[in-house]
């Protein structure tokens, strides 16, 4: 994000402060991981733009605040989400970042002002900027080498996009061909977007199909680029504006304006509105000129995107972790109405959380019908005292999921109308529903015995974090389990022995089939973290799957450590007659995490963990799970390496392993990994997108390595 002006540190924080502001970022930090997982890689926001930047700009109070709580991996400096898995990952030549967003007037002056500063200009220096729509689409990054489209790619995590050139070849606002003169190397980038008109057409199909509407133009657009079959995304009605460059071999403008002016002479669509703008002043008559024109464009913008237009001032101007200093977005103003409120539905996720949603008469708002929106959870219903029947004000920002944001004022006499009870039970399979003190979510302890639980576990068992099984995606999942075909995560690894059912389905030829198959037989032997981690158990995630795996090596002396907890935890309650309050439970888990003996893995994750093995079903459906697989121990080979005895750091975005994984490899060879470059660093290995990291080895003098170069650094004598 970007670096606000210089404030004063503040003093020293008391203990219970620090420890509550701590509390408060894991928890936001988690929160906008998860929303930034669901806009950017799975397209299925469930929080509208403004309430995600209210996360982040508490995010960034926070850490100002109490400077010992900032954190370098915080997903506030991630952009995107990681490509998902049935397309090829490709690393982008030079990073795609992010924006920082303003919301007033005051902050577009200052980021002007800051502007200035870094150029060493004084506060009256005339500095020209650009203006343009910030369309609500799908980012996108173009490679042309010698005039001919080679790859297209989606932003991704910013780092590494999927490769969807295939899908992108239908869009006729997309040239194949470049008209002399060009580059010998060009990445056009800009933005994939549906019309309102055309998302109408579009849902009127669907609504004959017998399917569910798009709920807007970005979402319509995102799932029409990563179709599977190309045909597909040329029966969409897509459209493209470019609007940036990426990697050059020379230069196509030295402003912003003289860019978007070569795009056209090459055959790209820019977009009309775009104006350069000599002052700051001028940057917000442009805002408001295109904020009224909004209802009638033809395509949904929840923005302007204001840019130095000097490309030179922009390279000196850089980035600053995931966002360029030289450009922001002004976001509009949310869009309001009042509707009734006609039913609360809940939802049911992953992990069992019970998320309200507001069932509302059809409004027309932000361009869009909307007929629900999301409630949070149990206590945001509770402090906005909603009512099965009231009138609601809703607010649809940033063009994404509306959120009902109070009761409307009105002459209604609202007594007649009781206060709105959580269930208790879950909806989808009538278990029971707790919450724990710290959590806002209700949980459903169903586990895998809960049939929403069971379809949403099982597509987090195959995603890319967890067994990765190529080919195999949600709707399959979606398919498979409706027809009976899979009801828990053994039955993926049993698929084989009902290869003829598959083939029986409609869209499943011989090719498609055993290539999904093959792709489940590729993943039978997985790595012991992962194997823990496609669990989908409440709190142990990534990287607490990581450190357990690395700590007990095997599966089974995992299971053993399990077996061992639960035991003390079920013998400490037969001793207080079969319950324990709150506080003694507590401390209980505090104990049991201590005995694990791993940094990080606190009293929270360890309930969570002895919660899910406690449920006879999930250790049952665990261990059948674990009996299908091949689960790889972490073995660690220290004697006589080359790396023995080394501080190793990995940066950049890694080709032929994960962060993860490159870590778990050198430290078997006996080196120590970090995350940071000093000069007690032995070597830094780097990848594409490569920033401060690579710089600060460098500086130092540090040995720096390409991801092949180490490859073959620690190969054994005799492999290449």
């Amino acid at each position: 994000m970007f670096a606000h002006a210089a404030q004063q540190p503040p003093a020293a924080p008391a203990d219970a402060d620090l420890a509550a502001a701590a509390a408060e970022i894991s928890t936001l930090r988690t929160e906008i991981a998860r929303h930034n997982g669901l806009y950017h890689g799975d397209d299925a926001p469930e929080i509208t733009d403004s309430e995600f930047d209210a996360l982040v700009r508490r995010h960034e109070a926070l850490e100002r605040s109490f400077p010992a709580l900032a954190r370098a991996d915080a997903p506030t400096t991630t952009v995107g989400a990681p490509p998902k898995a049935g397309f090829r990952k490709v690393a982008h030549a030079r990073p795609m970042l992010s924006l920082e967003n303003a919301f007033s007037e005051e902050e577009v002056r200052e980021f002007a002002a800051r502007c200035r500063s870094a150029l060493g200009l004084p506060p009256t220096a005339p500095l020209s900027f650009a203006a343009e729509p910030k369309i609500d689409g799908l980012s996108l990054d173009l490679r042309y080498e010698n005039g001919q489209l080679v790859h297209a790619l989606t932003r991704g995590d910013g780092a590494v996009g999927e490769d969807v050139t295939a899908n992108v070849r239908t869009i006729t606002d997309i040239p194949q061909n470049l008209p002399h003169p060009f580059p010998q190397i060009l990445e056009v980038r800009g933005e994939v977007y549906m019309t309102k008109d055309g998302l109408a057409s579009l849902n009127i199909d669907r609504a004959a199909q017998g399917r569910d509407p798009y709920p807007n133009c970005r979402n319509a657009a995102a799932g029409a680029v990563r179709q599977k079959d190309p045909a597909k995304t040329a029966a969409r009605p897509l459209r493209f504006y470019a609007y940036a460059t990426g990697e050059l071999s020379e230069p196509i403008g030295d402003t912003q304006m003289r860019q978007l002016a070569t795009f056209a002479r090459l055959g790209f669509v820019t977009n009309p509105h775009s104006t350069a703008c000599p002052q700051v002043d001028d940057l917000l008559a442009a805002y408001q000129r295109i904020h009224t024109l909004r209802p009638d464009l033809p395509y949904d913008i929840d923005g302007v995107v204001y840019k130095v237009d000097e490309v030179a001032l922009q390279a000196q101007l850089g980035n600053v972790s995931r966002t360029p200093r030289w450009a922001i977005a002004h976001k509009f103003p949310a869009e309001r109405v009042v509707t009734r409120l006609e039913a609360i539905d809940i939802q049911v996720g992953r992990t069992g959380a019970q998320t309200p949603v507001a069932r509302l008469t059809p409004v027309f708002v932000g361009g869009v019908t909307v007929s629900n929106a999301t409630l949070h959870n149990e206590d945001e219903i509770t402090r906005k005292d909603l009512r099965v029947g009231d009138l609601v004000i809703v607010e649809r920002a940033g063009d994404v999921i509306p959120a009902v944001i109070g009761v409307a004022d009105s002459d209604e006499d609202r007594s007649v109308r009781a206060p709105y009870s959580f269930p208790r039970q879950c909806p989808e399979c009538g278990s029971d529903t707790v919450r724990g003190e710290d959590e806002a979510v209700r949980r459903c302890i169903g586990g895998l015995s809960c049939s929403k639980q069971r379809v949403t576990r099982l597509i987090h068992m195959i995603s890319r974090p967890a067994l990765d099984i190529n080919g195999f995606g949600s709707e399959a999942i979606a398919e498979f389990v409706e027809a009976r075909l899979i009801s828990e995560p053994a039955d993926i690894f049993r698929l084989h022995t009902r290869r003829g059912d598959l083939l029986s389905r409609k869209g499943w030829g011989e090719a498609s089939v055993d290539k999904l198959l093959s792709s489940i037989e590729e993943k039978r032997r997985s790595p012991l973290n992962r194997a823990l981690y496609c669990l989908g158990i409440h709190q142990v995630g990534q990287t607490a799957s990581r450190d357990i795996a690395r700590q007990y090596t095997s599966h089974s002396a995992v299971r053993a450590l399990i077996d061992r907890l639960l035991g003390e935890r079920r013998a400490a309650l037969d001793a207080a007659g079969g319950t324990l309050d709150q506080k003694s439970l507590d401390r209980l888990h505090e104990t049991l995490a201590k005995q694990i003996g791993i940094a990080g893995i606190g009293p929270e994750i360890v309930r969570s963990l002895l919660n899910f093995f406690d449920d006879s079903d999930n250790a049952r459906m665990a261990d059948e799970l674990a009996a299908e697989m091949i689960i790889e121990d972490v073995v660690y080979v220290t004697a006589s390496s080359p790396i023995t005895g080394m501080t190793i750091v990995f940066t950049g975005s890694l080709e032929t392993m994960t962060r993860d994984e490159a870590e778990a490899e050198a430290q078997k060879l006996g080196a120590k990994t970090s995350g940071s470059v000093s000069a007690k660093t032995s070597i830094l290995v780097y990848g594409p997108g490569a920033g401060s990291k690579l710089a600060k080895a460098e500086s130092l003098r540090v040995r720096t390595m390409t991801e092949a170069e180490w490859r073959l650094f620690i190969a054994p004598p005799g492999v290449s």
